[in-house]
């Protein structure tokens, strides 16, 4: 037995010691927590009960250049409903008014909202979609609404809000304004958007929130930690007014045409203000939409607007002038082994006519006869106008140019006749009115402006001023041939069918062969049709491109049919639809025959009638307003003065007496 006792009191004492020794540990443990890495996990504590909130900056606003609002961002909030923390007296007793208020609201039965909150109900969903994307009004509208007005706890109601960029006009240049990356909510990489997204952006803030009861969180100090900095608005070159005429012009045009896609771009001659740009795109369903922004980063074979760059080129060289006479035979020249034609044969005809009837035969011949013995000298000519580089705007995804030259990879003897009337090369819809606007603006090459200034708060922080890329592509005497040529194209050239004797426009037709490499071209044509130019033509004031890819070749393909019908609708539709200032000089000054005339129609009213008065030689509305006030009935045939009348004077006076005078 003693022994037994011995082994418990062993046990006892092992049990003590041990109890000891781990109460030492804690002690130590406690004391090295306390002292030694007291201040880790102080700071894991307050890490875990404390955090920085970001607080987003409110971006800044895109406008037009009369103030209208091109991208503005707005609040939306989503309505969610907690179906488990709302007690079952409130839920029964609120249901159904809170119902009707929704089916009211939101146009479904009540009937359908009592079913799915039930089925939330019993389903226990705390986080049942109840509206999406609901303006601000709408979400207090909702927020007091029955059972919701009672808050999140008792009423169960989530609101969930975010910003969310807006278009209060709508697609009006939507790809050129530029949206959100759909898979990356919040960046902008296109459009005006992306180009100027450090200012639009603005500077996030910072607030310190503390971890409370249900996993709410308030803030720790009444200010925050950083303040937010909102975003700087920008201000556009865009004229609302344009861009609406530009956008339905080219619509109507491709939709007539069933084209593929199409551009219009309409800048400011002086300013190299963008005051239009249009993209239109085909859907699978016919109808077409902002695709892409392909005035701006769609390079391609101009065609036939090019040969002004080329016979520019010759002008300037004074390898020709307008006057030299060139042999576009009967409509087919080979070049180099290969058939250069023209939709019919002009013959020999002048340089300056060449260009008028858009000859690819004669700007060809012209080109390869003065250049085929140095072609550098040519394309050292493209180059000086710097047609070879982007015009170099912030708006990413400008289509890169392509003017080969000697040792390039599309170099070969048909590269220069080719380059000669549009193709082998490449450019841009703004890089060729880039171009054709220095020929309006008497030779000064302005970069082309999308932006005007950046304001904060309505002050101006930045402004953009032109800036001129070259002073003067050519001497005034190629400038006034070649706008005389473009005008005479419109005359009566192949741009003839647009004249007007009201209202004066220049420019070129251009109509481009494409994807002529295919197979199947010749049962399948493709082209690219086009209209570039300005107006009016001895002012310029606004010049203007026009691009239309793939036309149902059964209605029309060619520039002249395709694009310049939405170049001139353009051109007259913006001066319509602009205040003229007319003055009148020497408003009071005294015409000598009206004093005259009015002295007759005096003296005569002041007389006593009792016979009927000669009324011959008298203006036509003195002498109706003379006998009707004698009481007789007037009749008026013609226009002018009183050259007959139907009674004789003398007559005696009736009231009452029909009477026809006859004007002249």
């Amino acid at each position: 037995m003693a022994i037994e006792e011995k082994d418990i009191l062993n046990r006892l004492y092992f049990i003590a010691g041990c109890m000891f020794i781990f109460a030492i540990a804690i002690a130590v443990k406690l004391l090295n927590i306390q002292f030694v890495e007291g201040d880790k996990y102080r700071d894991l504590a307050l890490r875990n009960t404390t955090k920085n909130f970001v607080i987003p900056a409110n971006r800044g606003n895109v406008y037009a250049d009369d103030g209208s609002l091109l991208a503005t961002s707005v609040p939306k909030y989503d309505i969610r409903f907690d179906a488990v923390t709302v007690s079952s007296e409130d839920f029964e007793a609120q249901l159904v008014p809170l119902s009707n208020e929704l089916s009211k609201l939101f146009g479904r039965q009540a009937s359908y909202y009592q079913n799915v909150f039930r089925k939330a109900r019993a389903n226990k969903n705390r986080y049942l979609l109840v509206a999406k994307n609901l303006g601000y009004s709408d979400y207090i509208r909702v927020k007091n609404f029955p059972l919701f007005n009672k808050g999140p706890y008792r009423g169960g109601i989530i609101v969930e809000q975010r910003t969310v960029r807006e278009h209060p006009l709508g697609k009006i240049a939507e790809r050129l304004v530029g949206n959100e990356q759909w898979d990356s909510p919040g960046k902008y990489e296109v459009g005006l958007e992306g180009a100027f997204d450090d200012y639009l952006r603005g500077k996030e803030g910072r607030r310190l929130k503390q971890k409370i009861a249900k996993g709410q969180w308030k803030p720790v100090f009444d200010e925050n930690e950083v303040e937010p900095k909102d975003g700087l608005d920008v201000i556009s070159t865009i004229d609302v007014n344009i861009q609406d005429i530009a956008h339905h012009a080219l619509l109507k045009q491709m939709e007539y045409y069933e084209a593929e896609h199409g551009s219009v771009i309409v800048m400011e001659v002086n300013t190299g203000e963008i005051k239009a740009v249009a993209n239109l795109g085909r859907t699978t369903a016919g109808t077409y939409y902002e695709k892409l922004n392909y005035a701006i980063g769609e390079s391609h074979e101009p065609g036939s607007t090019f040969k002004v760059m080329a016979l520019m080129a010759a002008l300037e060289d004074k390898v020709v002038d307008t006057a030299t006479v060139v042999d576009t035979r009967l409509g087919s020249k080979q070049f180099y082994g290969r058939s250069i034609t023209d939709t019919r044969g002009y013959g020999e005809i002048s340089v300056a006519r060449a260009l008028e009837v858009s000859s690819n035969i004669g700007l060809a011949t012209v080109i390869d006869e003065n250049y085929s013995a140095d072609p550098k000298k040519f394309t050292d000519k493209l180059r000086d106008w710097k047609l070879h580089n982007k015009v170099g705007i912030r708006i990413l995804g400008e289509g890169a140019p392509v003017i080969p030259e000697p040792g390039h990879e599309l170099w070969s003897r048909n590269a220069l006749p080719s380059m000669a009337y549009g193709y082998n090369l490449k450019m841009t819809p703004l890089q060729v009115l880039t171009f054709y606007n220095a020929i309006a603006n008497n030779g000064v090459m302005v970069r082309p402006k999308f932006i005007k200034e950046i304001r904060a708060w309505n002050e101006p922080v930045k402004v953009f001023d032109t800036e001129i890329v070259n002073g003067k592509i050519a001497s005034e005497e190629t400038l006034a041939q070649i706008r005389d040529i473009l005008k005479n194209i419109v005359k009566r050239g192949t741009g003839k069918s647009l004249y007007s004797e009201y209202f004066s426009m220049a420019g070129k037709t251009g109509t481009a062969r494409t994807e002529y490499w295919k197979e199947d071209w010749a049962k399948n044509p493709r082209y690219i049709s086009s209209f570039a130019g300005y107006f009016p033509a001895d002012n310029p004031k606004y010049s203007c491109i026009v691009v239309i890819h793939k036309p149902s070749t059964k209605k029309g393909y060619y520039g002249a049919d395709v694009t310049g019908p939405v170049f001139k609708r353009i051109a007259q539709k913006i001066f319509t639809d602009s205040p003229l200032i007319a003055e009148v000089s020497e408003i009071n000054k005294v015409d000598p025959s009206l004093e005259k005339a009015y002295e007759n129609y005096y003296l005569e009213a002041r007389k006593h009638h009792s016979k009927i008065p000669n009324v011959r030689g008298m203006a036509g509305m003195d002498a109706v307003s003379l006998l009707e006030n004698l009481g007789l009935k007037v009749e008026v045939v013609g226009n002018g003065k009183v050259v007959e009348q139907s009674v004789e004077s003398g007559t005696a006076l009736t009231k009452g007496t029909n009477i026809t005078l006859k004007l002249s």
